[in-house]
């Protein structure tokens, strides 16, 4: 299956990001992919954390989601919304969920994973703390897609933060998972430290593949993303990848050279804990 990781620099006008994401998956779908994902926040990196409630969306409605819904349809495309602000239930005014929906070629949202680990970070110059404004989310989630060789895969959600706890990924593979998606917004300092190894380790001890769409660049807010978008084999090898600016990552991730790393190293059978 070939595979793309969109990465963009998304600014704090949504209708603009919408554009711009666009216009990158009609090339991943014109170069034959079957599956994109966008990265963390691809509709809308705000000036203030804040910014975030005032874009919810209920689940199941809203111009974001229809957006997403449409252009898979229209281009016949698996599409996997890095997140979005999805309105917390019950209620909250004060927080919403980092949602990341997947939706099918028949513009059909088929899964909803809801951000489990918040970033929180302070080196005395920056400082984050999603949960501030994000409600936590508490199941983790698969998706099947048969792709058009005729394997159907079984795909793990996760989001950005999420990636430095690899008890998740082992849950996914678990369940049967040969596919990890990371859509992220790694900052600069972190990125540059720990995204290439984390990713390759989260590939490597699960024997998957991993595509990871991420924010890269210098954002209207003056944050800096670490970017490094890239697509990686079950054996932990970078595939493609794009350090900076707006682009796509092409790679193909065929199902029998997973399998294949599988029988030959069958770590995942000698787990004891």
């Amino acid at each position: 299956m070939k595979v793309a990781a969109i990465q963009m620099v998304s600014s704090t006008d949504v209708a603009d990001n919408l554009r711009t994401a666009h216009a990158l998956l009609i090339q991943a779908a014109q170069a034959g992919a079957e599956l994109a994902v966008l990265p963390e926040y691809f509709c809308v990196m705000g000036r203030r954390d804040t910014d975030k409630l005032a874009l919810q969306e209920a689940l199941g409605n809203g111009p974001i989601q229809d957006w997403l819904a449409a252009t898979a349809r229209a281009l016949d495309l698996w599409i996997v919304g890095g997140t979005l602000p999805v309105s917390s239930e019950p209620a909250d005014p004060m927080r919403v969920r980092n949602a990341s929906l997947a939706f099918s070629p028949a513009g059909e949202r088929v899964a909803c994973y809801d951000k489990i680990h918040l970033f929180r970070f302070d080196d005395g110059t920056r400082v984050y703390d999603e949960a501030a404004v994000l409600n936590s989310g508490r199941t983790p989630t698969l998706f099947d897609l048969p792709s058009r060789d005729g394997h159907r895969w079984k795909v793990g959600m996760s989001v950005c933060y999420d990636l430095r706890f690899p008890e998740l990924y082992r849950h996914y593979v678990a369940q049967g998972a040969d596919l990890l998606l990371v859509p992220s917004a790694f900052t600069y300092v972190t990125g540059m430290a720990h995204w290439e190894v984390l990713l390759r380790a989260r590939a490597i001890e699960n024997l998957c593949g991993v595509v990871a769409a991420a924010q890269g660049g210098t954002h209207e807010n003056g944050r800096r993303t670490w970017g490094h978008s890239m697509v990686l084999d079950a054996w932990g090898q970078v595939l493609g990848m794009q350090a900076e600016g707006a682009g796509i990552v092409l790679a193909d991730l065929p199902s029998p050279a997973i399998a294949a790393r599988r029988a030959q190293l069958p770590a995942l059978t000698h787990r004891v804990l």
